[in-house]
């Protein structure tokens, strides 16, 4: 792992002015809302942390969640943003006042707007009753928004979240962009092309879903939508500065117990590894609605001694275990509904530590994980597969240098959180400085800016 460690040094260095030439286009600071669908959710840290390094760039940020998460195990920097983020109930007299105020302002612009949403969401009963259960919460958002001198607004998924900034954009004018991520894209693309049309600008995370995008919105929308990666703090999940060799190979596997996360599939890998007589621990790091389900797979295949669930873990105790593992596995599948992965954050945390990866050839994940190269990709599904890959790994140590060398620099260049979010605050001030030159219409200038 020694050489990891000199290599990074170097590449750190010459990573710093590429840096600091993104931050220096962030124009001036900026105050901007973020929604997304719960907060603070565990799984969803990347946006807690790009909240935050927004602030460290100098743009005061608003938290909107639509709904609150509550869950045992909380970020200590979840729990301070917890504190000034802006929860409403479903109903309260202030959502009242906020829908009286609108009304009274502007009635044409309030009723255009519900049959505007109403009318695109029918047909889909998640989003039809979606747009219902939060309308109310989107227009005392549209009040404070308004109130607090909200330039932009930012909504992490494109379903419900940027749903509920069209409705703030639709009722006060204030520009607004979305971050489409996996499912949230990949399952329903109810009302995208309108929700493209009228932002500022679309981001997403992978050019598998740009590509999904556009079929969605018509090529016209191709220039309106920027891919951002979503990225890791490098200085949180480093590699092991050295590892003894002694003692069972490690694996970890860190993600929400959900069908897409294939864990059945990673458990059914384990058991053929026993089999092989090879000597192991696999780390489970979670939690969520199958976790019982995989928890009696697990009893039934007598490997509870072997595969060990651990549950939830701070994002500390989380960089620890990943860097004394000895490889990373996300078996991710798509499933009848349609969910599908987009680029799973905790697989750039893996190659930030210096593991290679074992994943499958799913949606974006192809774009993070070189095959042969930063890891090894298997088909959706394919066990076999994945019980090799696992042999091959525990098989030829040097190999599992060499890949976890190559992964983490990878993501140093291509998902470093620093440099992509500078990106999407640079984003926030060219609309707004390109804004001021166009009164003009929603969406027009925003559809001849390319980044």
């Amino acid at each position: 792992m020694n050489s990891i460690i000199e290599t990074d040094v170097q590449s750190r260095q010459e990573r710093q002015p590429a840096a600091k030439q993104m931050e220096s286009k962030v124009r001036r600071p900026m105050k901007i809302a973020y929604i997304m669908s719960r907060f603070p959710k565990i799984s969803e840290t990347f946006i807690l942390f790009e909240i935050l390094e927004q602030e460290r760039l100098g743009n005061s940020v608003e938290v909107y969640p639509l709904r609150r998460e509550r869950q045992p195990v909380s970020h200590p920097e979840a729990v301070k943003m917890t504190e000034r983020a802006h929860f409403h109930p479903f109903i309260s007299l202030p959502i009242i006042f906020a829908t009286l105020y609108f009304i009274l302002r502007s009635p044409i612009k309030y009723f255009k707007t519900i049959f505007e949403i109403l009318g695109g969401t029918l047909g889909s009963a998640n989003f039809f009753l979606g747009a219902i259960m939060y309308w109310p919460k989107s227009v005392r958002f549209a009040y404070e928004m308004q109130q607090q001198g909200i330039e932009h607004v930012h909504a992490h998924f494109c379903n419900h979240p940027a749903l509920a900034a069209l409705i703030i954009h639709r009722l006060t004018g204030i520009p607004f962009s979305f971050t489409a991520h996996g499912s949230d894209l990949h399952k329903e693309k109810r009302m995208l092309d309108k929700k493209v049309a009228a932002s500022a600008f679309a981001v997403t995370i992978s050019n598998f879903n740009k590509d999904e995008m556009i079929k969605a919105g018509g090529e016209n929308s191709r220039d309106k939508i920027h891919i951002i990666r979503c990225g890791i703090d490098s200085e949180v999940f480093l590699p092991a500065t050295k590892k003894e060799g002694k003692g069972p190979f490690r694996i970890i596997c860190v993600a929400s117990y959900e069908e897409v996360k294939g864990h059945k599939y990673l458990v059914e890998a384990c058991r053929r590894l026993r089999e092989a007589g090879i000597d192991f621990v696999c780390d489970l790091i979670g939690d969520g609605p199958v976790r019982e389900r995989v928890a009696k797979q697990i009893a039934g295949a007598n490997l509870k001694d072997k595969v060990i669930i651990h549950g939830s873990r701070k994002r500390q105790e989380v960089a620890e275990m990943v860097r004394a593992a000895d490889v990373k596995v996300l078996a991710s599948v798509p499933t009848a509904e349609g969910k599908r992965e987009g680029i799973p954050v905790v697989i750039m945390e893996a190659m930030a530590s210096g593991l290679p990866v074992i994943s499958t050839q799913l949606s974006g994940i192809p774009e993070l994980v070189d095959d042969g190269r930063t890891g090894i990709l298997v088909a959706p599904g394919d066990v076999e597969a994945l019980a090799l890959a696992l042999q091959k790994l525990y098989e030829n140590p040097a190999l599992r240098l060499s890949m976890g060398q190559a992964g983490r620099e990878k993501v140093l260049q291509e998902f470093n959180m620093k440099i992509n979010v500078a990106a999407l605050a640079h984003l926030f001030a060219s609309w707004d400085k390109r804004k001021s030159f166009d009164d003009g219409a929603n969406g027009v200038a925003a559809s001849k800016f390319s980044y």
